[in-house]
């Protein structure tokens, strides 16, 4: 899991932000007026058979829309997002900005910059963009981000693009986590740099919409880039940062992608489903058994493994996977090893670092 945040008006709840930064590459650094001279041709949005674009942003207005994206700021409800983060999040240039230019990219990219420096209380800066109180989608949508973690090289170091409820219970003035449920679509930290993390979090009880420590179920499958497809065992934390031009999520732009069904949620990176997560007991694995766990399997589909899971609606006070979410792009700085997916920030980390979000886009199944 990423790193948590007491999130409110809608989720009293820790959320998982990225265990994040950025850090300096080949070529990496703080964004200049001299990388934004060449604009790039702006490629339109994809066209999908049985689907129509609903929302979007290009990010190729000069300004980051303020009718779309809200800055979170500061350092979350307990000062450190619930995992001991180290960064505080701002609404400055420095850390978010609209640039032009960028290799590989189709117009103009959000860049979301982690910076190295004493600002009010801390010594790291970042940024967390959302669409909370703006724009929120459930079932019978699909989610996509093209995104560079470019600099995202070392250990404590990553990006996310995730999800995180917009609604609650009528009779509840808040939803805690994880009952409310978190989806994580882009999630990939320097220290598994060969590898993304889609997942889905969720609780076993209701406990009265309070917080338990142990009430947390969680469904991650990974996605390995070499392979496009779930490796044949989990990466653990090594190997960065990766050489220039490996197969590595930091060295390009891939296509991040969430289908939510009714009955399911399929995660894929540039067009390669990896993770299938069914919500109801004995969904993912056809069998018609309803076992009271959660299980998951690697399975083989198109000559590929994917991983298959279920279970994530166990009580019947809230079925979060029936509900809207709102998105986040996040980065931050990991402050602690047993708190921080990705772990504790490297003392080799380089600032500042620069991750480039293309495009965001979101469409309707017909």
């Amino acid at each position: 899991m990423l790193l948590k945040h007491l999130y409110a008006p809608f989720a009293a709840a820790f959320l998982l932000s990225a265990a994040i930064s950025c850090n300096k590459s080949a070529g990496g650094g703080t964004p200049t007026d001299e990388d934004t001279v060449v604009r790039t041709p702006v490629v339109p949005p994809t066209a999908y058979s049985g689907y129509e674009l609903s929302w979007n942003d290009e990010f190729n207005n000069p300004v980051i829309d303020p009718a779309k994206w809200v800055f979170e700021t500061g350092t979350g409800v307990n000062g450190d997002f619930g995992t001991g983060q180290l960064d505080r999040a701002t609404d400055r240039a420095g850390n978010a900005r609209i640039m032009e230019g960028i290799t590989g990219s189709g117009g103009g990219c959000l860049a979301i910059t982690t910076q190295k420096e004493r600002y009010a209380d801390r010594d790291y800066t970042s940024a967390r963009l959302t669409t909370q109180g703006k724009a929120a989608w459930g079932p019978g949508s699909r989610f996509e981000a093209r995104i560079w973690p470019r600099d995202v090289r070392y250990k404590g170091q990553g990006f996310a693009f995730w999800m995180m409820p917009a609604e609650k219970p009528a009779d509840q003035p808040s939803i805690m986590w994880p009952q409310g449920g978190e989806i994580d679509i882009t999630e990939y930290v320097g220290s598994i740099p060969f590898h993304n993390l889609g997942s889905v979090h969720y609780a076993w009880s209701w406990e009265n919409n309070t917080y338990q420590d142990w009430n947390h179920g969680h469904k991650g499958g990974y996605y390995t880039f070499s392979d496009q497809q779930v490796p044949a065992v989990n990466p653990g934390y090594g190997n960065w940062p990766p050489p220039a031009g490996s197969a590595a999520g930091s060295t390009g732009f891939h296509t991040y992608r969430l289908d939510w069904f009714s009955d399911r949620m399929e995660f894929a990176i540039d067009a390669n489903v990896y993770h299938i997560h069914y919500f109801r007991d004995g969904d993912a694995f056809d069998n018609g058994v309803a076992d009271g766990q959660d299980a998951d399997a690697n399975v083989t589909l198109a000559g590929k493994r994917v991983m298959k899971s279920e279970y994530s609606h166990h009580f019947s006070e809230w079925s979060p996977f029936e509900h809207k979410f709102f998105i986040l792009l996040t980065a931050g700085v990991g402050g602690r090893d047993d708190l921080t997916y990705g772990g504790a920030i490297a003392d080799a980390a380089v600032f500042p670092c620069t991750t480039f979000i293309d495009w965001v886009r979101v469409y309707r199944r017909l």
